[in-house]
């Protein structure tokens, strides 16, 4: 393999070799400290605009698997790994994982330190890098990679048309802001009849679909950055409509109740993330995707933290009262204990049931 580097925006260079499609690329470095899963975090689209490492050293072991993904296409920028297996060995198996990451135009880096990478992160926050062939770092290009911003994520991960899947008992309008598939799948489980509509969906044509209740997905960047999704969404809560909202649909809903976000120091990637039920006590192990955290301090009246972080004490999930409305940072569908927190969606159903009888 070629030689290849990682540029970081603070002037630092990791040294490693080439995998993947030719190029270089330019991103926001973040690590995941998931064992396993790679196809679902190749997948992902709330990666978008990230280069996104991983802590576990060997990667590729079972190879490329289209079934296990969570969308049509990878969504990073680029792709760093300790040890890439190029021998992969599974039944499922349909390529190797670098022949995979070619085929997808996904830049990516093997071979380097990523435990020293991952230490930088955490000391120093999440920071831009840049993936490439030439070792030479100037003045001008620390200045753009300094400048590189994730814009436009969710407008570049949404489905462009809407669509209908299932014929269950009730309605769900699935607001697709760069949604994973399993979403889709668990509500399909529950009688659902989905409607997945886009990103730019108006609230007025969500009450047109009269659905029995609204799914808020989860997608990439900075949630401020929506403000005309905010907008259509302070109209639907309105109409007190069952909602339930995951990962950015978790924080927009929050936004649309007048809370802020801000950005973490390196965020949480991974499937193992601790996460406490401020009621019952109760721990769960859950896997999460983001940079952005809802601030508690800024919650209405009406929203009360139901859930937080048992490392860092952020807010995990929300219930209010001024309507039939949830949410968590975390991802239910991914079956992070393998399925500690599948019980929401059966919640969500619960609340549609019980919103249908009054």
């Amino acid at each position: 393999m070629k030689k290849r580097y990682l540029i970081l925006s603070d002037g630092s260079v990791f040294e490693g070799a080439a995998m993947g499609a030719d190029g270089e690329v330019l991103g926001e470095v973040v690590f995941t400290t998931g064992m396993g899963g790679y196809m679902e975090t190749l997948t992902d689209p709330s990666y978008y605009g990230q280069i996104v490492t991983h802590t576990f050293p060997l990667i590729g072991n079972y190879g490329a698997i289209a079934a296990d993904s969570e969308s049509d296409k990878p969504y990073l920028k680029g792709y760093i790994v300790r040890e890439l297996c190029e021998c992969g060995s599974n039944f499922r198996m349909e390529s190797e994982l670098n022949e995979y990451l070619a085929r997808n135009n996904i830049v990516g880096l093997c071979d380097i330190d990523t435990r020293a990478l991952t230490k930088k992160i955490r000391s120093k926050g999440v920071m831009n890098g840049l993936i490439t062939d030439k070792k030479t770092v100037t003045p001008d290009l620390l200045k753009t990679i300094k400048a590189f911003k994730v814009q436009n994520a969710v407008l570049s991960t949404t489905g462009k048309e809407e669509r209908t899947f299932g014929t269950g008992r009730k309605k769900v309008v699935l607001w697709d802001f760069g949604a994973k598939s399993n979403i889709e799948r668990e509500l399909l489980k529950r009688d659902c009849t989905l409607v997945r509509v886009p990103s730019y969906t108006t609230c007025e044509r969500i009450l047109q679909l009269n659905p029995d209740g609204v799914m808020l997905t989860n997608g990439g960047g900075d949630p401020a950055d929506n403000t005309e999704i905010i907008a259509e969404l302070k109209k639907l809560n309105e109409h007190k409509i069952p909602t339930f909202g995951i990962c950015l649909g978790h924080q927009l809903l929050a936004l649309s109740h007048g809370a802020t976000t801000v950005k973490l120091k390196f965020g949480h990637r991974g499937a193992n993330q601790p996460v406490r039920d401020t009621i019952t006590g109760r721990t769960y192990i859950t896997s999460q995707n983001h940079g952005y955290a809802v601030l508690p301090s800024s919650l209405p009246e009406s929203a009360t933290l139901r859930y937080t972080n048992a490392n860092d004490k952020t807010a995990e999930g929300i219930d209010y009262s001024d309507m039939p409305a949830f949410s968590v940072q975390f991802h239910p569908e991914a079956c992070g204990g393998p399925h500690d927190t599948n019980f929401l969606f059966d919640r969500f159903f619960e609340l549609m049931e019980q919103n249908g009888k009054k």
